[in-house]
């Protein structure tokens, strides 16, 4: 197994199944959470299954990073944000991740814990491009309601919660976005004429909203600009992909398949 070769004891357990968590209590002094809450309600569950299952162990763990969503922010309707707005989350989705933060936290001052949380937006890669969405012609918002974006690229995103664990401070948020300022339609635009696709329509927004799931839609109708100050400074890091467009120059103008899902960015 490939965790064992790299020196890792694999334990498996099921977040939504508590009792399969035990032999989680006690283990480690770092905790590093990146499952994703469930799929309904407003409360995550499965953060809250680890907090107990970790709770029970003789000794806790000194450090948890968190990886949550700068969903949290709801729509700041195009302006430039950092860790200091208040969180306002519109979808259910967003509510889950505020309710993970204020459990950690709330264990963070129980127990001593430190709790550093980590704000990603659209989390891109070579393997998570909405290339799919490009081969069947997707629309964009028109360029007056096209909202503003955020990105971080998969390595990014993995290089600043390493960092966590020695550079974050204790119940301390971070944003942990790129230094790109692009608006969607932008977005999706750049990656056709990378890629060779037909560039995207442009729609309104009560046209599009007919049209796409609701996470898209989350996107859609959200617009904010997120700074990203405090993490470059705390965390001493320098950006691997400082944008979407220095990433995409790394790349051939060919859709590899392995690129060609559904997924958002």
């Amino acid at each position: 197994m490939r965790w064992r070769r790299l020196g890792a004891i694999p334990l498996r357990g099921d977040l939504d199944q508590p009792a399969t968590l035990k032999r989680l209590a006690g283990l480690a002094s770092v905790v590093f959470h990146f499952a994703p809450p469930p799929l309904v309600g407003l409360k995550d569950t499965r953060t809250r299954h680890l907090i107990a299952a970790l709770s029970q162990g003789k000794s806790l763990p000194q450090s948890l990073i968190y990886i949550s969503t700068t969903g949290v922010y709801g729509d700041c309707q195009g302006q430039q944000i950092d860790e200091a707005r208040p969180v306002e989350p519109l979808t259910e989705r967003a509510k889950r991740r505020v309710d993970a933060e204020q459990e950690l936290r709330r264990f963070g001052r129980q127990t001593g814990c430190r709790i550093v949380i980590l704000r990603a937006p659209g989390i891109y890669a070579a393997e998570r491009l909405p290339l799919g969405r490009l081969r069947q012609t997707v629309a964009v918002p028109l360029e007056s309601q096209d909202p503003w974006t955020n990105h971080i690229h998969a390595l990014d995103l993995a290089q600043a919660a390493w960092r966590a664990q020695w550079k974050g401070g204790s119940q301390r948020v971070y944003n942990v976005v790129d230094d790109t300022r692009m608006r969607l339609g932008d977005f999706y635009t750049l990656l056709a004429r990378h890629f060779g696709f037909q560039p995207p329509s442009r729609l309104s927004l009560e046209a599009l909203r007919l049209h796409v799931g609701e996470m898209n839609w989350s996107f859609m109708r959200e617009s904010r600009q997120i700074e990203n100050h405090r993490i470059k400074r705390e965390f001493s890091l320098t950006w691997y992909y400082p944008s979407v467009s220095g990433f995409l120059a790394t790349l051939s103008g060919t859709a590899p398949e392995l690129c060609g899902t559904n997924k958002s960015v």
